[in-house]
C-alpha cells in the first residue's frame, strides 16, 4: 500500500464521491490485522465454509450471490470472481 500524507486534503479529495461502502473498504484494507487475516485465508488450500463464514462475519463482509441456481454455497463469502 502506498505511503501517502493522512493528513493532507488533497490525499483524500476523491473521498468526496464515494458511496458508504467504499467509505467501509478504504477504513478496512488499512487495517493490519484484516490484512494479515485475509493474507492467512488466501494461503488456505480450501477454506472450509465455516472458516470463511467467520472470517466474513469478523469483519462485516458480504458478498452478494447470484439468484437461482447460479448461487453455489461456496462462492458467495469469499467469492473471486471464479467458481471453484
Amino acid at each position: 500500500m502506498p505511503i501517502s500524507d493522512w493528513q493532507s486534503p488533497a490525499a483524500y479529495e476523491h473521498a468526496k464521491d464515494i458511496a458508504a461502502a467504499g467509505m467501509a473498504w478504504e477504513y478496512l484494507r488499512r487495517d493490519d490485522e484484516y490484512r494479515r487475516a485475509f493474507q492467512r485465508m488466501k494461503t488456505l488450500p480450501t477454506p472450509e465454509l465455516g472458516c470463511r463464514k467467520a472470517f466474513s462475519e469478523r469483519w462485516g463482509l458480504r458478498f452478494p450471490c447470484r439468484s437461482g441456481e447460479a448461487c453455489r454455497p461456496h462462492t458467495c463469502i469469499l467469492g473471486t470472481g471464479t467458481f471453484a
